[in-house]
């Protein structure tokens, strides 16, 4: 990619990047599948965390299910994880001080997510971060989830940027390989996967929390190349 490429964009996955929120969704995916004599594992879970519902339902119900009978499954589920959060969002470490400096330094903000629209309603609700947004992408507002690109290109799009010049954080292998297919920079956190998962997936970058990561370091990365160094202001090494 070329070296004149100047990211002006950041797109942020929203659970398991900016709220903490594996915990409740797989409580809500529990209380979901009890209520219909089923059970779900966290391994199930953790396999599935990002994806649409549309597609992890037919996964934890073992086959194919109309789609009248998905979207009523997927309405309850989401009811369910509302009722948990509400009042308790679980913000991520760092997640307040990189939005913020990332908006006051003049990098355009985007959320990139497979959530639901009310859980995302809810969340800039009890967390105040709606004026520091200029898009968001919910999983009502594409056909395909991740690894497709198209949840990032549509972000960028509504940031009227390109993908090139948006930066994705991530915290799943599935959202990296979107990013990167999408000609995104990306991010990935290891919220719930290790670094190797992350590189394997094409991450640039891989950090242990947001507290890692600077406007500076956002600025520098490029789509397509990859920096194994510590984070933290200092001249990027790539790999």
């Amino acid at each position: 990619m070329s070296g004149t490429v100047i990211i002006h964009g950041v797109i942020f996955d929203l659970d398991g990047v900016l709220i903490l929120t594996a915990d409740a969704h797989f409580k809500s995916w529990e209380q979901l599948v009890a209520e219909n004599g089923l059970a779900v594992t966290r391994e199930q879970f953790l396999s599935t965390f990002g994806r649409p519902n549309r597609d992890i339902i037919p996964r934890l119900w073992g086959g194919p299910l109309d789609a009248a009978t998905i979207d009523a499954l997927g309405e309850r589920k989401e009811e369910l994880y509302r009722r948990i959060v509400r009042g308790a969002l679980p913000v991520a470490g760092g997640a307040n001080e990189l939005i913020r400096a990332c908006h006051a330094a003049g990098l355009k903000l985007a959320i990139g997510s497979s959530t639901h629209p009310q859980n995302l309603a809810l969340t800039m609700a009890q967390t105040g971060w709606g004026p520091y947004f200029a898009a968001t992408v919910t999983g009502r507002d594409v056909s395909r989830g991740k690894p497709d690109p198209e949840v990032f290109q549509l972000a960028a799009a509504r940031l009227g940027l390109s993908p090139q010049e948006c930066v994705v954080i991530e915290d799943a292998p599935a959202g990296i390989q979107a990013a990167r297919a999408a000609g995104c920079a990306a991010v990935g956190v290891m919220t719930h996967h290790g670094a190797e998962a992350l590189w394997a997936a094409g991450a640039g970058l891989v950090v242990g929390t947001l507290e890692e990561l600077t406007v500076l370091t956002l600025r520098q990365l490029r789509p397509g190349q990859e920096w194994r160094t510590a984070t933290g202001g200092g001249s990027p090494a790539w790999g």
